[in-house]
């Protein structure tokens, strides 16, 4: 019997129990668009899924007791120690479970580069405005899934029960015990009792292999079968419209590149794993609440957080018997909800502020709409503000600056920075935008001199072909709804009506600041479609005044 008839028996039988041909040509015969940013997300996936895999191995080995023990294993200079179960599991996994260090440092690895990709990923969606309509749910659901990400990774780097990670228990517990009124009990119950107590290591264990990648399958399940439903968007191109996709089907195509792709991140995860040293748990030694290390870094993700908590004054306030530890709950839990909210509102309230009701299939470039991508690079800015301030007693040593000195830098450059880089990303957008005007205008250099009769060389252009026209994706602003009657006795239309329509059209200004398309001329074809007055691009000498007409423009643009 041959492969291809045994395959189609099998394909046969599985279809009249589950009628699902169908459903599989047209999941093979979906298109998906190729641009390496889209890479982003894949590297999230597959990032989760060698989390399950090397999670499941080392949760065969790991004990989440805190129950006290005396350690006897391979680790000679622990010998002796009285360590908890956790602590000591750990160890073993490291030095007596064959491959078991290599698995630590792959998950390790694997949870970084996952958070790493994610908000990449995010940031890439931002910045191209693909969270826009229909896509809003689906960044909703990108943001739960960051919010978890982070909370998984403090729970799994926290369960070796070590001195560095205990130390972050200990700042969580703080965190905890500063929210005001219910801190305390919330402490209590996390804890078990009073801290450290016995049960917070199986209770983290539960939430970190049970609770949280629940919620992680079901959520990324949701975020794939939205995509898959409201079809991809894709970046400006010839032939790319709202209306359709322009790309490569699953199959074979996409199922071979990213199944590469996977194998792929594997190689690197591994490699890491295996050549970078990352927590090494046994140079800690076991956790003790009266001890902390020197230097003591959470991972990369949490490095904000820190900085928060380091860059703000001691502000506490006593009322009525509470008190209200502002130096703990602010930094915690403000800078991260603030940005969370509001990237959680922004679709909503850039939809409100332009007035933009239509579908958005095609992305934008983001120097297309300079003051998204400015907000955006003003929040990462402050983001790493404060990540660099969680380093700030590593700093101080390696660059032997006073550690107050440094905090005191902190504290005016995580207001003056983003300032800043909200002002210069915003110019550095509007002048790609010119630049991409002068391209329309004027057409792009081919790089052949020709001399005037005049004696003056002059370099030749063309115009822009469609590909190199339609990859420019300019956008379209859309006018706020105009009022009714004449010029001098206009009514305002309703929705523009009073202080919060005034204030409406001021964001619409703000967020519609851009070059138009038409500046000096420009008709969207290249100088009427002829690059440099269409001279250069088709042969002909250029005259004295083509090429002062050149030059001017060159100025007007500088």
């Amino acid at each position: 019997m041959s492969i291809d008839k045994a395959l189609s028996g099998t394909g046969s039988w599985l279809d009249d129990r589950l009628h699902g041909a169908k459903g599989l040509r047209t999941f093979f015969r979906k298109i998906f668009p190729d641009h390496w940013t889209f890479l982003l997300g894949e590297i999230a996936l597959y990032s989760f899924i060698i989390l399950l895999l090397t999670g499941t191995f080392l949760a065969l080995f790991f004990k989440p007791s805190m129950t006290e023990v005396v350690y006897h294993g391979s680790y000679i200079k622990l010998d002796g120690v009285h360590m908890s179960e956790a602590y000591a599991s750990t160890l073993n996994i490291s030095f007596d479970v064959r491959g078991g260090l290599l698995m630590r440092q792959i998950h390790h690895w694997a949870a970084d580069l996952f958070v790493a990709a994610i908000l990449a990923h995010m940031l890439r969606i931002f910045f191209t405005g693909a969270y826009r309509k229909p896509r809003e749910i689906n960044w909703l659901i990108g943001l739960v899934l960051f919010t978890l990400s982070l909370l998984e990774g403090l729970f799994g780097y926290s369960l070796p029960d070590d001195l560095l990670s205990g130390a972050g228990l200990r700042i969580t517990q703080g965190v905890l015990q500063s929210i005001p009124i219910v801190g305390t009990y919330l402490s209590f119950f996390l804890f078990g009792g009073q801290y450290p107590g016995t049960d917070i290591i199986p209770r983290l264990y539960i939430l970190h292999v049970l609770l949280i990648p629940g919620l992680f399958m079901a959520l990324i399940g949701a975020h794939l079968f939205i995509m898959f439903h409201q079809k991809h968007t894709q970046m400006p191109g010839k032939g790319r419209t709202n209306q359709n996709v322009v790309g490569a089907p699953m199959y074979p195509y996409f199922m071979a590149k990213t199944g590469a792709f996977f194998f792929f991140t594997f190689a690197v995860l591994a490699l890491a794993a295996t050549f970078a040293q990352i927590n090494p748990v046994w140079l800690y030694g076991p956790y003790n609440p009266l001890a902390i290390s020197a230097g003591s870094q959470p991972d990369f993700y949490m490095g904000f957080l820190e900085g928060a908590l380091r860059i703000m004054p001691p502000w506490q306030w006593v009322v009525f018997g509470h008190t209200f530890a502002f130096n703990v709950f602010i930094p915690a839990l403000l800078p991260l909800g603030g940005i969370m909210t509001a990237a959680a509102l922004w679709p909503f309230l850039e939809q409100w502020i332009t007035g933009d009701k239509n579908e958005h299939h095609v992305n934008d470039r983001p120097r297309n709409a300079p003051t998204r991508t400015a907000l955006g690079m003003a929040a990462v800015s402050f983001y790493g503000v404060l990540w660099a301030e969680g380093a700030n007693d590593v700093l101080a040593q390696h660059f032997n600056v006073p550690l107050y000195t440094i905090t005191w830098i902190a504290r005016f450059a995580v207001f003056l920075v983003p300032i800043f880089t909200y002002i210069i990303t915003k110019r550095i957008c509007l002048g790609l935008q010119r630049k991409d005007l002068h391209l329309i205008q004027h057409g792009v250099e081919t790089g052949i001199v020709r001399q005037l009769p005049s004696g003056g060389f002059i370099e030749e252009t063309r115009p822009l072909d469609e590909e190199e026209l339609a990859a420019l994706g300019r956008p379209v602003a859309l006018a706020l709804p105009s009022g009714e009657g004449g010029a001098e006795a206009e009514v305002p239309a309703p929705d523009m009506r009073g202080g919060l329509g005034r204030v409406k059209a001021r964001l619409n200004k703000i967020v519609n600041e851009s070059v138009p398309i038409d500046e000096h001329g420009a008709n969207g074809h290249g100088a009427n479609g002829h690059g440099a007055n269409g001279h250069g691009a088709n042969g002909h000498s250029a005259t004295a005044e083509d090429h002062a007409a050149v030059s001017s423009g060159s100025d007007d643009e500088g």
